[in-house]
């Protein structure tokens, strides 16, 4: 679902709602990644970060 909201001078800004929740998504596997003691994140902490269930990865 998007939103319009007017600022000053009457510009208009869509907020779309996905987009910020994917921007928060990959500031969470920032902070994850800059805390790791390894070079890479394995998939399942990227999994754990992200919320995913073992369910769903198995479905993929």
């Amino acid at each position: 679902m998007r939103h319009v909201a007017l600022m000053r001078g009457g510009t208009a800004v869509v907020q779309d709602h996905v987009a910020l929740a994917e921007i928060e998504l990959c500031g969470e596997l920032i902070i994850a990644a800059s805390a790791a003691e390894e070079e890479r994140l394995s998939p399942d902490r990227i999994d754990e970060v992200l919320k995913v269930t073992a369910e769903r990865r198995e479905t993929s």
